[in-house]
């Protein structure tokens, strides 16, 4: 079926180049005593402000444990809402100590744009959300339908190579903002919405009318989505990077955010070097020894930080998926910490 008006083409957003020079970031944040954190303009689930100003979601949860992992407990953030044109630019200038703002990990964001990746957070894949009166049921039915979608994403390069692979056509309607797209949707300025499949249900949640949308079964990517450094400080990556370890390392061991204090009493080697009962895990990485320990009674481990933003306790209600530990048949894995 066709739905719309043809499509007359995409802007494909374009890369940054070069990477920043090195520094010692890690020093400069201890030195500050605060954490700047990159996240969304507010995405519920990720990166949210309530009425107040207080953020939640998973991608802040990953720089508050990367901030108590420096400061210990009472850790600040300063955080920093950014648009998808505005988040690379504000990591390579030093605006901005990590990115923990729903971002996709690519070649060229690695190699071109100057970015480090820490561990993946969240595997997600991009899809598309349609008003169930559209009457669509599958994303290659979109033939011809006009789609509402975030410029300065990997999600337009996405789209435009769906509807080429399958020999259909679309008309994109492109927005700067994740606030003008979804709103240009839900006033039925476009068929349908693409974005990360996880990104679609926290969006659902926030309509007039969730029940009146649904979200096609189809992924038309992989979207591995990590916090991110600047390249060139192998130091402060290394510390974002085992801060995620820890967290998925937590879940793995029993480690929770209620018993971690106790659990440092444990006879499992595993958890003593987590915990810092085995020295010099801290010191290697220019942390206190309890560092791990101090994420984890901040947040908790990975999968208590999955359930109360994205998963089972919260709106969105996501299963685990490609999200579940690795023992559950899903990728979390943690590296060993020896």
């Amino acid at each position: 079926m066709r739905i719309g008006t043809m499509a007359a083409g995409l802007a494909l957003a374009a890369c940054w180049t070069g990477a920043a020079a090195a520094g010692d970031i890690l020093d400069a944040v201890k030195a500050r005593g605060e954490l700047n954190c990159g996240v969304s303009t507010g995405l519920p689930g990720f990166s949210f402000p309530d009425s107040e100003g207080d953020w939640s979601g998973l991608d802040v949860d990953v720089c508050r444990a990367v901030a108590a992992a420096l400061f210990g407990a009472g850790a600040r953030v300063s955080w920093r809402p950014l648009s998808a044109q505005q988040r690379f630019v504000a990591l390579q200038s030093g605006e901005v100590d990590i990115l923990s703002r729903n971002t996709t990990e690519t070649l060229t964001r690695d190699a071109s744009v100057g970015l480090d990746f820490a561990p993946v957070v969240f595997y997600d894949g991009q899809a598309f959300m349609v008003p169930k009166a559209l009457g669509v049921a599958r994303a290659v039915e979109l033939d011809g339908a006009s789609v509402c979608v975030q410029t300065g994403t990997t999600t337009e390069l996405n789209l435009a190579d769906f509807f080429r692979s399958n020999g259909i056509e679309f008309e994109p309607v492109v927005f700067e903002s994740v606030d003008e797209t979804r709103g240009a949707f839900f006033a039925g300025r476009c068929d349908a919405f693409t974005s990360d499949a996880s990104g679609l249900a926290s969006t659902r949640t926030i309509a007039s009318n969730p029940d009146d949308y649904e979200i096609l079964p189809d992924r038309i990517s992989k979207e591995p989505l990590a916090p991110a450094v600047r390249h060139g400080d192998q130091e402060w990556a290394d510390v974002v990077r085992w801060v995620v370890h820890a967290l998925v390392q937590a879940e793995e061991s029993g480690v929770t955010q209620a018993n971690v204090d106790s659990m440092l009493a444990s006879d499992d080697p595993t958890i003593k070097r987590l915990l810092g009962a085995t020295p010099g895990f801290g010191e290697a990485l220019g942390l206190e020894e309890s560092w791990a320990r101090d994420a984890i009674a901040a947040v908790g481990n990975y999968g208590e930080i999955f359930d109360r933003n994205v998963g089972a306790g919260s709106p969105l209600g996501l299963e685990r998926g490609l999200n579940a530990l690795w023992t559950d048949g899903g990728l979390m894995y943690a590296a060993p910490a020896r």
